[in-house]
């Protein structure tokens, strides 16, 4: 590889290393991601560009890989790839944004498992050392697997499909893992199951599609609460299977960002997992988060929530010093982020000090609720997360939850038979009052009844959070 391709992945790499830096604060966040992607554009530009110049130049090695009659075919390929991703980027609502992330990470997974599958049909990964076919077969395994459980992440988070379980399912996994094994072997060993008639291409295929049940299979018992940490897990693992391909067909750009996107979604993935209070074991393999489960209050009395109407509700947190805001869910669904700074703008004209209170694991994905107050534009210095802003509560006179249900529900510290029992949770209860915008009584997206709706100093105001918002700004501007 010459010199400017070199120099061309390496630039790229570094853009895409400090656009991931800066994504780690919300202030530079916007950037972080132009940078990620410009950097991307490069590496795309200069495997097209260079490998296109290569094959031009040594016309002989067409007969290796790409000839130049197929530079046509690829340059169709990014167009239908760019264009559709371009458009639907730009149109996505924040509610869809979890699971177009989930979506588009599954095809990265694929994208990565069809290059090292391509490698062993060809016969390409067998040219040098026991390395490169070992390498391509994980690198297939994990792309694929990945792209199977994204493909099922994105339809759990689009309401397509529910949580389903059935009895013996970690036996059919058992099997399935065990052939995944065995046909991985043998595509790394090639004349292995010649004996037994079955072809490489027939190898490969069949542990394609073992692979891509097994990823199926693995995510569908997977309750939707734990949604966050299942796509914080399969973007570490298209890290790695990038990371794999790269090495296979030799292109540093793929290594060093696969490499470092892997170990970023790793990393990621143990702080949601820490934030939920659970093991990565306990949450790919337990039972938590079915909304079919009956799940009783705490003391197992039935109790009824108190309701407040908006005007009631304009005048308390008008009259009070100290508001914090819990956004959930609920204000995405409502597309009320707009108004909500409204609001707060409002109260903050009447001298009441008002900040957001913001949970890891709040929303769909990691960092859903940041984009959403960002998008509304919520200055950052008003935004704390749950360790900044626990032992708040305690002084503040209103706190308002709007649409968020299980990260303020005080099940998680006082009742052990709880699924929820020891995640951490912001300390909403403790505030003087509490005001809970719903649309209705049920329960939160683990299936968990909330004794927060049931607590002595909290009011339910039920309706769409954009409605009630915005009937609130009406009666503030009365007072």
């Amino acid at each position: 590889m010459n010199f400017g391709a070199q120099a061309s992945y390496f630039i790229a790499t570094l853009l895409l290393i400090l656009g991931l830096k800066r994504m780690s604060s919300p202030r530079t966040a916007r950037s972080g991601i132009l940078w990620a992607g410009v950097g991307m554009v490069l590496a795309v530009a200069a495997a097209f560009v260079f490998s296109t110049r290569m094959y031009t130049l040594h016309p002989t090695l067409a007969n290796a890989g790409v000839s130049g009659q197929r530079f046509g075919l690829i340059v169709v390929a990014i167009a239908v790839g760019a264009i559709p991703a371009w458009w639907s980027g730009r149109k996505v609502a924040i509610t869809d944004m979890p699971q177009m992330v989930a979506i588009y990470n599954g095809l990265g997974g694929g994208a990565a498992a069809a290059v090292g599958a391509i490698e062993l049909y060809s016969g390409h990964a067998y040219l040098g050392s026991l390395a490169f076919p070992v390498i391509a077969v994980l690198g297939v395994l994990v792309g694929t697997v990945a792209f199977g459980g994204s493909l099922v992440a994105f339809l759990k988070l689009q309401d397509w499909m529910g949580t389903l379980r059935f009895t013996g399912r970690h036996v059919v996994n058992g099997i399935l893992l065990a052939a995944v094994a065995v046909l991985g072997m043998g595509s790394i060993f090639p004349h292995s199951f010649s004996g037994a008639g079955l072809s490489l291409s027939w190898t490969v295929g069949f542990f394609l599609l073992t692979s891509l049940a097994l990823g199926c299979l693995i995510t569908l018992p997977i309750g939707g609460a734990d949604m966050p940490v299942v796509i914080s897990t399969y973007n570490a693992c298209i890290g790695l299977a990038v990371g794999f391909e790269g090495f296979v067909i030799q292109n540093a750009a793929m290594i060093i960002a696969g490499t470092v996107v892997g170990a970023a979604g790793g990393l990621l993935t143990l702080l949601m997992a820490k934030a939920m209070n659970r093991t990565i074991r306990n949450v790919w393999f337990s039972d938590f988060g079915d909304r079919k489960l009956p799940v009783q209050l705490a003391d197992g009395r039935a109790r009824s929530m108190k309701s407040i109407d908006t005007a009631d509700a304009a005048a308390i947190m008008a009259y009070s010093e100290n508001v914090i805001v819990v956004p959930g869910y609920g204000l995405a669904v409502a597309q009320a982020q707009h108004k909500l700074w409204e609001l707060v703008q409002m109260l903050r004209k009447k001298a009441v000090k008002v900040r957001f209170a913001i949970h890891p694991v709040a929303g769909r994905m990691p960092g859903h609720m940041s984009v959403l107050m960002a998008e509304a534009g919520v200055p950052y210095d008003l935004i704390s997360d749950l360790e900044e802003i626990n032992g708040d509560f305690a002084n503040a006179d209103v706190a308002l939850v709007i649409g968020a249900n299980d990260v303020v529900n005080p099940a998680a510290r006082t009742d052990k038979g709880s699924p929820i029992y020891g995640m951490p949770i912001l300390n909403v209860d403790q505030a003087k009052q509490v005001l809970v915008v719903k649309r209705g009584k049920g329960t939160g997206f683990s299936g968990v009844e909330n004794e927060l709706f049931f607590g002595p100093n909290t009011r339910m105001v039920f309706g769409d959070a954009q409605q009630v918002i915005g009937k609130i700004i009406l009666s503030l501007k009365e007072l």
